[in-house]
């Protein structure tokens, strides 16, 4: 795959590379946290979530709105899955790492979205970018051995199980895809679009056609 950086015009479409805000101190703290050989997701960080910047991020990059900080680290190449929520997430690298992205007003009607239409931007080790609620993403991929380190910082609860009852995929699948968004709500504030080779749960939503994009291929 062609990867553009963050400070190409095109990545404008996605986000913003944040320079508002101090990250030094999180990326320090990032570095401290585990690397598996796969992927980990952590919502919620408490070593995290003690350092300044996190009443910083919530006053002046989320209008005083209640946050999370946690992390996604690990070791990944692959498409997977794409997600969006409704609001912006902001991604802060202790590694480089590349995003695999693509816009919500691409999926279509029937909620299948074409992988053709992804694209890949580096973040630099030291980087943030807001990533818009308009973006669809997943897990970030590295880019050399050592893996990838990304804060994740999105509004108090995202990501957590869901506690109340939801509408099935194979209760309004029409085709190959779904005529009700609510089926694709996998967490709090968490809408998933899957790939048949992206190893999701039994019962997931996969509607991205085409190819699980792989960075290395």
């Amino acid at each position: 795959m062609n990867v553009l950086k963050v400070t190409d015009p095109a990545f404008g479409r996605y986000g913003r590379v944040v320079e508002n805000v101090d990250f030094t101190g999180l990326v320090e703290e990032l570095k401290k946290t585990p690397v598996p050989g796969d992927v980990v997701y952590e919502p919620s960080v408490e070593a995290l979530e003690a350092l300044p910047v996190m009443e910083e991020l919530s006053r002046v990059i989320y209008g005083e709105m209640p946050i999370q900080i946690g992390y996604c680290n690990g070791h990944n190449t692959r498409l997977n899955a794409l997600e969006y929520h409704r609001d912006s997430e902001i991604n802060v690298a202790a590694k480089d790492a590349v995003l695999l992205l693509g816009l919500l007003t691409d999926v279509e009607a029937d909620h299948t979205y074409d992988t053709s239409k992804v694209e890949a931007f580096l973040v630099p080790a030291g980087t943030a970018v807001e990533i818009y609620a308009t973006t669809l993403h997943y897990a970030p991929c590295h880019t050399g051995e050592e893996g990838f380190q990304m804060a994740i910082v999105l509004p108090r609860g995202t990501n957590y199980p869901l506690k109340g009852s939801h509408r099935k995929v194979a209760e309004v699948r029409s085709g190959a895809g779904v005529t009700d968004e609510d089926a694709m709500l996998t967490a709090v504030n968490k809408w998933l679009i899957g790939h048949a080779e992206g190893g999701l749960d039994e019962g997931s939503f996969l509607g991205l056609k085409g190819k699980n994009l792989d960075l290395e291929d």
